[in-house]
This record gives structure tokens, sequence and C-alpha cells, in this order.
């Protein structure tokens, strides 16, 4: 689910809006039980917007959204559409579109819903909403992260190409780490935030979650960069930054100069794997092309705890304050405990804490005089839903140890995942720097992925697509996977890893014992009866390199085409019938992963 992909499959015509949409619908209902949507919308609603794009445009080399499906956090206004803000008793009807979502609109994008949040976008957690909490699209027994929770998982779960969230403390970030996908919180200003309920209105930033770093720089460039005469607080964009040649977003400067903080001021709060999976990250994009320098955190630390223990607190309680006095059990308990607290502060206690803040921008502004940008974790650690019910405010604040002194120092930031935890989560990374950076931030994330996967041989977010290039998917299920000896000719003809799958039950795998192949290799035929679902991984690459990669296949293997457990036809090696009779059949353990690990014990 990305817009490449999409893209490309309108382009060759295999696919129309109306018909990606008729086969997405059916997903998109099933997920109304994650709890990551407040609104969805009906089919003929979301046929209404097909029907309009096709008066519009039926050309989509025209449109840089053409036909992509996108959800936005429901503090967004739509049109037509209820704004509840994870609050139903602040529901309204919005009479207009955010500014935001018209642009993405007019660029050919296709809503299919509004997502779940913490209250009032209060919150780092995902958990404090009325509507449930989203489920991690990686583990449902952990947070889904806030406050823009259902953003996040319906871009995890493949139900949308991207989505909106807001980011004030951390909010699009945050949920990004802790599901696995990008989360881009560009400078303040740069998109408009006409039509966004407020959080704190002088630090409020929408934010943009997608499965890679390319989209998110469509998106960005579709949506941001233009000053909005509706919103007061937009920014001219900076000119210098404007110009983004996408296909070529991984440039970056030769020789980077990168951050990281002293060993001694890093916060993990007791978790060995967080930590050990940051070092693990450090130690390997270390080298000649990027120079890692430790700078000192500590401005930015101070900075982070003046957010919610300073006078900034009492935009949130503007925002509802008339609801606080009306119907105060309307809000969420924990939300009502730290947005009451906002009516404590005087504006003596402001222009303190903005003196002392001027200092902190003015300090910060002095470690970036070297460096390319600095390199975080995005969270010290997850939590699981259990200890965030224990503890909800002291662990929600130590969530954005990394995050929260962002807005006020008015920086940009792209966290991405780069590493991998238990229980299939994740760990997640973040590159910030100035503000108007945002496209270079993305370019130097784009280095840092790429850097990493080669010297693990892992394909981890590093997907990267030119709109304009034809691609062709294939699926392996032997010595080509991740980690096993033929896995390089792929990743040198510039594949990715798309997905770890199963094929649908119809096939049976074999140990070929050919003595002839240099390498041991495994044979897949389909079968009428007796057929397994075979673990497989599925590879995307560009389609000019796809005949030199079959080129290297020897007998008696071939490509053909295999049937995935979704239903989807891809590309795939098949085996001569005759070679298998020699073979070993090897079906009951699944897939070759498993069979190798059985010889090796």
């Amino acid at each position: 689910m990305d817009i490449c992909t999409i893209q490309a499959s309108y382009k060759s015509g295999k696919e129309s809006p109306l018909s990606f949409f008729k086969a997405l619908y059916p997903k998109l209902e099933k997920s109304e039980d994650s709890c990551a949507w407040i609104y969805l919308l009906k089919w003929e609603e979301i046929e209404v917007q097909i029907n309009q794009l096709d008066q519009i445009c039926q050309d989509p080399t025209n449109l840089p959204l053409y036909g992509i499906p996108f959800a936005v956090k429901d503090n967004i206004d739509v049109k037509d559409l209820p704004t509840t803000a994870g609050c139903p008793d602040y529901k309204y009807f919005a009479k207009e579109s955010a500014s935001v979502v018209s642009r993405l609109i007019s660029a050919g994008a296709i809503l299919v819903g509004k997502t779940n949040l913490d209250q009032f976008a209060t919150g780092l957690v995902g958990t404090r909403s009325p509507f449930g909490t989203a489920k991690n699209a990686l583990n449902a027994n952990y947070i889904p992260g806030g406050s823009s929770s259902g953003s996040a998982v319906a871009v995890a779960s493949n139900l949308v190409a991207f989505s909106l969230g807001t980011d004030t403390a951390g909010s699009g970030r945050v949920p990004a780490a802790m599901n696995g996908i990008i989360g881009l919180k560009p400078t303040r200003g740069s998109i408009s935030c006409h039509g966004v309920v407020p959080a704190c209105k002088t630090l409020d930033c929408v934010s943009i979650f997608a499965n890679n770093i390319q989209d998110c720089a469509t998106v960005f460039e579709a949506c941001g960069l233009q000053k909005d005469p509706k919103d007061p607080y937009s920014r001219q964009w900076n000119p210098d930054g404007s110009a983004l040649n996408l296909p070529h977003i991984r440039n970056a400067p030769a020789k980077l100069k990168i951050g990281i903080p002293y060993p001694e001021q890093l916060e993990f709060y007791g978790c060995k794997e967080s930590q050990s999976a940051f070092d693990n990250l450090i130690k390997k994009i270390q080298g000649p092309e990027i120079d890692l320098i430790p700078v000192d955190f500590s401005v930015f630390e101070k900075a982070a705890k003046i957010l919610y223990e300073g006078p900034w607190v009492t935009e949130r309680f503007v925002t509802c304050e008339e609801l606080l006095k009306k119907s105060p059990d309307s809000i969420h308990p924990v939300t009502r405990e730290i947005v009451s607290a906002g009516d404590n502060f005087s504006a003596v206690d402001y222009f303190k804490s903005e003196y002392r803040l001027q200092e902190y921008r003015a300090q910060a502004m002095s470690v970036f005089e070297s460096l390319d940008c600095i390199l975080t974790p995005t969270i010290p650690r997850p939590y699981t839903l259990a200890e965030i019910e224990q503890e909800p405010i002291r662990f929600n604040s130590n969530l954005g140890t990394y995050t929260n002194f962002m807005n006020l120092l008015d920086l940009s930031a792209v966290a991405f995942p780069a590493g991998s935890l238990n229980d299939g989560l994740q760990f997640g990374a973040t590159c910030f720097s100035l503000a108007f950076t945002d496209f270079q931030l993305m370019k130097i994330s784009q280095r840092i992925l790429d850097t990493f996967s080669e010297s693990t041989d892992s394909t981890l977010s590093s997907n990267f697509c030119d709109p304009a290039m034809d691609m062709t998917d294939v699926a392996v299920c032997g010595a080509h996977l991740s980690g096993f000896p033929l896995n390089s000719q792929l990743t040198q003809r510039g594949a990715h890893l798309l997905k770890s799958t199963k094929t649908a039950p119809k096939y049976k795998l074999y140990d070929l014992m050919e003595t002839h192949l240099p390498i041991k290799r495994p044979g897949i035929i389909q079968v009428d009866e007796g057929g397994h679902a075979i673990a497989v991984e599925v590879w995307r690459m560009p389609t000019t390199q796809f005949g030199s990669f079959v080129k290297n296949i020897p007998p008696p293997l071939g490509i053909g085409k295999c049937e995935l457990e979704s239903g989807e036809i891809v590309s795939s090696f098949i085996c001569e019938e005759i070679a298998v009779k020699q073979g070993v059949e090897i079906s009951s353990f699944g897939g070759w992963k498993t069979y190798i690990e059985s010889l090796n014990h």
C-alpha cells in the first residue's frame, strides 16, 4: 500500500480507482473492530469522490495523488463530516474542509475515513479515547502511540497509503515508532492548520504517516509549502529548500555529520533491548560517508520539560475551556487532569518561561552549526497497555523524552523504523534539524536506512520508489530469501522486500537434492490435492532489472506465476515436475527457512 505501486497499477491499466476501491472497501469494513476509525466513510461517499475525480482528470500522470487512499485524524475538518477531537460531546459538523484536506483532494487523493486519537490530541499513548484504543498493528498487547493513534494504525495495517496526524509534542512520531512506519513532523506552519482543532495553537503542526519516506515527500509537496491566508501561523516556505526532484531523494551531502547525544544523556528507562538497538544502529552506519559526532543534549532535555511543566499547557485549556465548565465529565479523566492545570498559570509565568525558552533556542541553534542533523531514538522504550494503565501520566511523559522539545525549538523531524525488537515490534529512530530542512532530513533519513540495510543485509523500511519507474513483484521461497546466499541477486538490482507472506494452500515444497546446483535450493509446484501454504517473501524490483535476474536461474527452476494467500497473483519461482520426483517433500515444514533450521539442529 504505497503511492508508487498504486499509481503503477493505474498507469498500466490493470486498475482504475473504482476497481481499486471496490477491492479495498471490504478490508476497510473489516478493520472497524481495530478501533482505528471514528468515522469510516460509507461506500457511497467514497464513490462520489471517485466520480468527481473522474470528471476532473482521467490521466493518473496529471495528479500527484491520483486515486490514492488516505485518512485524517479526527481533529481535522472534512466538509459535512463530524469532527469530534475524540470527544463525542464536542462533536460538530464541519462547514468546510481543512485547507490541508482540500489540497490533498485537489491533488487526486481519496479520503476513506477519520481516525481515532487521544482526546483533544493530549497524550502520546493512544489510550485516552472514548472510542476505544486503536490496536497496535504489530502487537495488540502494546499501546498504539498517540495522539495520532488511528492514523498510524491505518497506514501500518495497509488500509491507506498515507494519513494525516497532528504533532505538538510527538504525536506524529511516537505512533510511527510503535507501529513501524515513517512519521514526518514538518516545519511548523509549512502545512496549514486552518480547520484543525488546536491543541497548542502556537506549536501545532499537521504531520504525515506513510510506509516509506518517498511517499512522505510526495504528500508533503502536495499539501504543504504554501502560506495560507486563512492560517495566521502558516509560514512562507524557504525558497532555498523548496525544490525537490523526487526520484533523487536518496541524494544527501557526500559526507554526513550527524550528532548523537553523549551516552550518559541517552535515556531508555531500563529497556536494554531499545538501548542495544540504538547502539547497533549507530555502529552500523558509522563509516566513510557518515560521521557520528557526540553532542551535549542537555539543552533539548531542558526544553522538553517546559512543555508540560510550563504555561503552554494553558493553550490546551483554552481549546476545551467551555466544555470543562459545562460538562467536565465529558472529558477523559486523565485528559481533564492535565488540561485543567492550564488554568493555574499567569501572564508572569508565561513570560518568564518564554525568556528561558528563547535562551534554549539560541543554544540549540549553535549545536547545529557544524551538523547536518541529530539522530536519537524516537521513544526511549515501548510500553504495553497494562503498563500505561498503571502509570498513565508518568509513562506518557517518558515517551516524549526525544519529541517534546521540537516544536518549542522550531525544529523539523523524520521518524523511521531502524531495527527489530522483541514481540514483533520495531525500533524507531529520528533525525531532526532546524526549520525548513524537511526535504534534506528525508534524504538523510533515507541514506541512514540504506546504509543500515547494507550493513545488516536487511531491507527494513528502505523501500524507495521512483513514481515513473515500472516495477515487478516476484515471490521467492528458497535461496533468495532474506539472509540466504542468493538474496544479493535481488538487492543488487535495486529490489526491496515488500512483504513476508504465504502462498495459497495449493502447493508442495521439495528439497531438490540436486548435486549440480552450487547452492542448495528448493522446488515448489502447484498440485490439485494435498497442497500446503508455503512461506514466501515478495520482492519488488525495477522491471528493467527483471530480465537479468531471470537469466541467472538454472534448470530445473524457472519463473512462472504463483497465487498468494490473499488471492494476488505474482511472478514466482517454479520447478519442473521431473525434478521433484528425485527430491524429498518438505511441505510440512511450512517453508524453506524452517526446514534449513531443522537440518542445522
